[in-house]
């Protein structure tokens, strides 16, 4: 099974880091060093410049990854759920075609949009918006994060969204945008709680999301699979909420906001007496641990991206009821591993 990847402790500076006084807030010590006290200051993640060298060098590695299915070729750039599903997917490439991927067709992001909050501590982060020359007409939103001044940015979330569905962004005069704190509760769901509040209503419905491809939808396609003749899939759904898994909020301009988050699902097909499970494709045998006899169970890590409206906003109460309800706008998911018995 995956694991969450816990807070990554910021790699050292210099034993004299010298920054501009014009992006962070110094001081001297005693020994004459200059302290950058970035963590205190709130400042844009970065420039604009560097996110896009920063989208530029994750699509050169993920292509070299996707070439040659080889997880360590893009491992630097990704972290997360994106790491989690992108890794997997190259440990099933590779398994199935050692020579690496014949059918390879390099991944082109354009017309690249960056949306930079301006925040204080860290993780730093920001939205990388492009258009790809995969996946139809949406828009490919990737959310790039690092944890210290020397770190190399990652991307830990990677979601397709329709052009019309993107959201207006709340921006300051010089066009930094504002994060929305994990805990706010301004919001209908608090960014912290969307993991769980919709796993919670996967399994029992409810008020709190809005009906659509990634919710209402995706309920019943699951409840007509459950039960099928000689087979019962039954799903558990688990937040995922730390570390490099945590949830990350832009400001829209409406009081809302854009949500990036996290989610863990199992699927356990369970063949009856005297039946057997229907044979997977090859991409999921080679993630297999075990012999396929009465059961398999698969588990995926999902990323999703939600529109979470201002508390009351429309007639809401906070719960998603009589309005202000979530809405889920793009969902990547991957397996991640699975097992026979």
């Amino acid at each position: 099974m995956s694991r969450d990847r816990g807070p990554r402790r910021p790699r050292r500076l210099g034993k004299c880091a010298l920054i501009s006084a014009s992006v962070t807030t110094l001081s001297v010590t005693a020994s004459g060093c200059v302290v950058v006290h970035g963590e205190r200051e709130v400042l844009p993640a970065t420039t604009r410049a560097e996110a896009a060298k920063a989208l530029q060098e994750f699509t050169s590695a993920y292509n070299a990854a996707d070439k040659a299915y080889d997880a360590s070729l893009d491992a630097e750039h990704t972290t997360g759920a994106l790491a989690a599903i992108d890794s997997a997917r190259l440990k099933a490439g590779l398994a199935n075609n050692p020579d690496g991927n014949a059918s390879h067709t390099p991944l082109e992001l354009t017309d690249a949009e960056f949306t930079i909050p301006k925040k204080a501590g860290w993780p730093r982060w920001f939205v990388a918006d492009a258009k790809g020359n995969k996946g139809g007409d949406a828009r490919w939103l990737l959310v790039f994060t690092r944890d210290g001044l020397e770190e190399t940015w990652e991307a830990a979330y990677l979601t397709l969204v329709a052009p019309e569905k993107m959201p207006e962004f709340k921006t300051d005069r010089d066009g930094w945008a504002e994060a929305v704190p994990a805990n706010s509760t301004e919001l209908a769901v608090p960014p912290a709680d969307l993991s769980k509040g919709y796993t919670t209503y996967l399994k029992d419905g409810g008020k709190t999301f809005a009906d659509g491809a990634h919710t209402s939808s995706w309920r019943e396609t699951r409840e007509k699979r459950s039960i099928r003749p000689g087979l019962v899939t039954q799903y558990i759904d688990e937040p995922l909420t730390n570390g490099d898994y945590a949830p990350l909020a832009l400001r829209t301009k409406d009081g809302g906001a854009l949500v990036f988050f996290s989610t863990r699902h199992y699927e356990k097909q369970t063949a009856a007496q005297g039946a057997s499970v229907p044979t997977p494709n090859k991409d999921v045998l080679a993630l297999t641990d075990g012999e396929i006899k009465q059961s398999l169970t698969m588990e995926f890590v999902s990323n999703e991206v939600a529109l979470d409206p201002a508390d009351g906003s429309e007639g809401g109460s906070g719960d998603g009821a009589g309005g202000g309800q979530v809405s889920v706008l793009g969902r990547v998911q991957g397996l991640t591993s699975a097992k026979g018995e």
